[in-house]
């Protein structure tokens, strides 16, 4: 491959993970705001879809899985300023990737997410969590949309460094 068409081809994955970004944040977005906005749910009420899979709207007020709750504004900043420096971390990674397709593909999910619960934290404080596994006795945390996103792209980052590569 020559210089050019490896410029081309580093233009083209940047292009791609900003799409797939763009595309996490408004999905993300748009679920949440036809939860809060279309179902008329009460927080902590069931919406059963399947018998496995309820929508619940929950607030999470601290970090993944409901860890560190915080309820003072100082808090608040605090996760604010860290999750923005972490996502400006992964698109310093992202932008100086040379690394395959699914690399940027997977750090474009996990920033797209992790933006998304970003928007969340300055609007409304907390994230809104609506998506509620469970099966008989065992129960899953409540999510969203943005955090599947960033566990698909943390899944294809541990993929993609645990493949075999040719030497």
């Amino acid at each position: 491959m020559t210089t050019g068409s490896n410029a081309l081809q580093i233009r083209r994955t940047r292009l791609a993970a900003f799409v797939v970004i763009l595309l996490t944040l408004a999905a993300d977005q748009a679920s949440k705001y036809w939860v809060l906005n279309h179902t008329s749910l009460p927080e902590g009420d069931r919406i059963s879809v399947l018998p496995v899979f309820d929508f619940v709207l929950t607030w999470n007020m601290g970090i993944s899985y409901g860890l560190f709750q915080q309820h003072e504004a100082l808090g608040r900043w605090l996760l604010i300023s860290l999750t923005a420096l972490a996502t400006a971390l992964l698109a310093v990674w992202l932008w100086r990737s040379r690394d395959r397709l699914i690399a940027c593909l997977a750090l474009a999910l996990i920033i797209g997410g992790a933006l998304g619960n970003l928007v969340d934290r300055i609007v409304f404080g907390g994230v809104v969590d609506f998506l509620y596994l469970h099966y008989g006795s065992f129960s899953w945390y409540v999510f969203n949309l943005a955090d599947c996103a960033i566990v698909a792209g943390v899944g294809a980052l541990l993929y993609e460094s645990l493949r075999l590569r040719p030497q």
